[in-house]
């Protein structure tokens, strides 16, 4: 390989790991761990300590799904060169740094995949419809399921007739069950999830068996929470709200490191010497470093806001914030951690508020400003490639 190919790989390189910082430093990073910060469940400098490792986990080991959709399954007939990845996350990581500095909510799911389908398309590249709908739907889907959820959730828990030590639970054994099917990369020999792997030490196999040890670990989970929640409920509700900002904080990191690295994973196939996990595991430092960095003043910030949650809301908020991420990461669809977090947080609070806390002008606001980002980088993605191709 000539010596100006690797300048431009290593360029490209330079910025998706700024592109992997912002995302740590963001939203991404420190909203997981503010409702638990603001019901004192946890410190804000432990939280952001505990928000870059599971970032870093969950980039590492779930990473590869979107990364893989983002670099080759949003344009159809063409490869991203070098200069067009450049292009890709130089626009993501300014239009997110403008959003930061200006206050618009700038979602980077919405810059990184914009700009993606404007440079294939100006390369020549046909668009991919099949993916397209998957994204179009997790993006329209995740205001309704999400907030519909986090409303039910809302109206439920703070029930006389429904007691914390039944309801909460529940959910336990609901997330307990969810986290027994995720797929992981390490375990991909093995069927890839835990309720897969623990299927190979029985004698009988089958969906049956892996079935029947996800529930088992629901189950489990259900127990210990019930367990916990009946000695101290004050404690039991901050515990387990922990440990949901935890397994937000591991899918933030899996679906959120595609938009950094993903662009990259194109240019491998003339770089045999570089792997795809050595391209996820730079995405997961630069997401650590970017949580270290500069998460504990963003969590300080956000957690001031959910401290008027509780640790009930919060928990109907993070609950939904956590399957639908997954969903996203199942499918390989990039998916915007601002548009979950603040659907559920509309949802919970129509349910406790009955929407007198939510403001249909702000919200009209950063809709647009959703839409309005991948619009502007789709136009500055194609219009730039087209004027590098000339």
């Amino acid at each position: 390989m000539d010596p100006g190919t690797i300048l431009l790989f290593a360029a490209a390189a330079l910025a998706s790991l700024f592109m992997a910082w912002v995302i740590g430093a963001g939203s991404s990073g420190a909203t997981p761990f503010a409702p638990a910060v603001g019901a004192n469940a946890i410190s804000t400098m432990r939280a952001a300590f505990l928000v870059g490792i599971l970032g870093f986990a969950g980039a590492v080991t779930q990473g590869a799904s979107v990364s893989e959709a983002v670099g080759s399954g949003l344009v159809e007939g063409v490869t991203l060169p070098t200069a067009g990845v450049i292009v890709v996350l130089l626009l993501g990581a300014g239009l997110m740094a403008i959003g930061i500095s200006t206050g618009y909510p700038i979602a980077t799911a919405f810059t990184v995949t914009g700009s993606v389908i404007g440079v294939g398309f100006a390369l020549g590249g046909d668009p991919a419809w099949g993916k397209y709908a998957e994204i179009g739907a997790v993006w329209l889907l995740t205001p309704f399921v999400g907030g519909g959820i986090a409303y039910g959730l809302a109206s439920i828990l703070p029930r006389p007739d429904v007691p914390e030590d039944v309801s909460v639970p529940i959910l336990a054994g609901i997330v307990g069950t969810v986290v027994a099917t995720l797929e992981f990369s390490f375990l991909s020999s093995v069927g890839g999830t835990l309720a897969a792997a623990g299927a190979t030490l029985v004698p009988v196999d089958g969906v049956a068996t892996v079935t029947a040890i996800s529930l088992g670990f629901g189950a489990i989970a259900a127990a210990v929470v019930r367990w916990d929640v009946g000695r101290d409920q004050a404690g039991g509700l901050r515990r387990f709200l922990l440990a949901l900002g935890s397994l937000v904080a591991f899918s933030a990191g899996a679906s959120q490191v595609g938009l950094a690295v993903g662009p990259l994973f194109p240019l491998l196939e003339d770089l045999p010497t570089v792997s795809p996990v050595v391209v996820l595991l730079g995405g997961g430092v630069g997401i650590l470093v970017g949580s270290w960095t500069s998460a504990p003043r963003m969590i300080k910030s956000i957690s001031q806001e959910y401290a008027s949650l509780g640790p009930r809301r919060s928990i109907s908020t993070l609950v939904p914030s956590f399957l639908i991420a997954q969903t996203a990461v199942l499918l390989g669809v990039p998916v915007s951690f601002n548009e979950i977090i603040v659907s559920a947080i509309i949802g919970s609070g129509l349910a406790v508020t009955g929407g007198d806390g939510v403001s249909p002008r702000k919200l009209g606001l950063t809709v647009a400003a959703w839409v309005g980002s991948f619009g502007l980088a789709f136009g500055l993605g194609y219009g730039l490639m087209f004027l590098l191709e000339l």
